[in-house]
């Protein structure tokens, strides 16, 4: 099933998404994803206002990245459907990427702000670090020669039970574990992903791999693959069940499986080649069928021989091989690139907002414009994104980066802007103006 919403050109992009809210706030996000695309520097809301020409309605542009944040479940439907969707055609599966993710912030008064894990501690070594996390769901999309990329398209601001009483009672969201977050993406993507009538698997860190998330995914008719943990109680397949004995058939069989002693044993090894991280890999594994209970009945277990030691996967589907296993597992780091590519090329967490409703909508902001420039450059050659001309040390081999994507969309969101003024007659106010504009936004 195909989708029947028509296809706009992504001039129209930023209209279409800002249209679910309200009249006063939309227009002021659509240009404001506008000012979140061309701005430079460091990316604070005041860069995207002035960016988008709004210093003079600066207040109620606050508004409107809270109102974003409240909606953002609508606008990540639109996005959904009218550009990301026409990136994944096809009859294969859907595969949805989720993890979790922080991004610093400072102060005192920054609402749902706490202490968390630092997943990339970096050369500090910091354990922890203070500001927000949040929960992304991300669409993985395959693309013919740039390989497998995640879109992200709604998240979930995760805040410690012991960091709520510090937002206002009108503003204070209920206490939910990163789990339950996860669940709710979860419904709310086969909610509308079920409409396409594809089989939709999801790929999640271990710490997801949980009786919650899996007994979810068995309900909703969703394949979870995912890192399984070394001392997970697995068990064998159930027998047959005895003829004459009343009841439904065993679910788990009797004898427990130990996965370091299944690593240990030198039999039952296989060596295979497999299309991992935009390139051919051999790997040493081992695969057999298990039962466990927080999936609720058997599962596909893919043991891999590591440099470092063994690792274990899994995936809900029985049925998987090995190789849609190790693949898809493979495929989750785009996730992790999206995450590195937010942070330091569209600037999430920099935004400098206090209120936890402006917080989820600049994050979404930043999710958001990440996810329309790749599918604005999805199409588009490797000559058009990049200039290597001035970049002889370039090596003409590696593929557009998001910030070449990114500067070359800026690029023609300017032309159209200069050729917008010069078709119309301009006068020496109005070239003056779009000559400030330009100079304002390249310093």
């Amino acid at each position: 099933m195909t989708s029947s919403h028509p296809t706009f050109a992504p001039c129209q992009w930023f209209v279409r998404l800002a249209s679910v809210l309200d009249r006063r706030s939309a227009p002021r996000l659509a240009f404001l994803l506008v000012g979140a695309v061309l701005a430079g520097g460091r990316r604070t809301v005041t860069t995207w206002i002035r960016a988008a020409g709004l210093s003079e309605r600066f207040r109620s542009c606050y508004l409107a990245v809270a109102a974003a944040g409240k909606r953002a479940e609508r606008v990540a439907t639109r996005l959904l459907w009218e550009v990301v969707v026409p990136l994944a055609a096809g009859s294969g599966r859907l595969t949805l990427a989720l993890d979790d993710t922080p991004t610093r912030r400072y102060g005192p008064y920054v609402q749902a702000a706490g202490i968390h894990h630092n997943p990339t501690p970096g050369p500090a070594g910091s354990p922890h670090v203070y500001g927000h996390v949040f929960v992304v769901l991300a669409l993985l999309v395959e693309h013919r020669s740039w390989g497998v990329i995640a879109l992200p398209l709604l998240s979930r601001l995760y805040a410690r039970k012991k960091d709520l009483p510090t937002i206002d009672p009108k503003h204070r969201p209920e206490f939910r574990t990163k789990l339950v977050m996860a669940v709710e993406l979860m419904w709310w993507a086969k909610r509308w992903l079920g409409l396409l009538r594809r089989p939709i698997w999801l790929v999640a860190d271990g710490a997801y791999a949980k009786r919650v998330v899996l007994k979810a995914a068995k309900e909703m008719g969703i394949t979870v693959v995912g890192r399984l943990r070394k001392d997970a109680a697995l068990r064998t397949l159930p027998g047959p069940k005895p003829a004459g004995r009343r009841g439904p058939a065993p679910t788990y069989g009797r004898q427990a499986i130990d996965l370091a002693k299944r690593a240990g044993q030198k039999r039952g090894w296989s060596r295979g080649v497999f299309e991992l991280y935009d390139g051919t890999a051999v790997k040493r594994y081992k695969t057999f069928l298990a039962t466990w209970r927080p999936a609720g009945g058997a599962i596909r277990v893919v043991l891999v021989d590591e440099p470092t030691g063994w690792r274990a996967y899994f995936c809900t589907d029985p049925n998987a091989t090995a190789a849609d296993v190790l693949t898809t597992i493979a495929d989750r780091f785009s996730l992790e690139i999206a995450f590195r590519e937010i942070k330091e090329v569209v600037g999430a967490g920099k935004q400098q907002v206090r209120f936890i409703h402006a917080s989820v909508g600049a994050f979404h902001v930043c999710t958001w414009t990440y996810t329309l420039t790749e599918a604005w450059a999805w199409n588009r050659s490797e000559a058009e994104l990049v200039d290597r001309s001035e970049s002889p040390w370039d090596e003409p081999t590696r593929r557009p980066s998001h910030a070449d994507k990114r500067r070359a969309w800026r690029r023609e969101i300017l032309l159209g802007e200069i050729l917008a003024v010069m078709r119309a007659g301009p006068s020496d106010a109005e070239i003056q103006a779009a000559a400030d504009r330009l100079l304002r936004l390249a310093a």
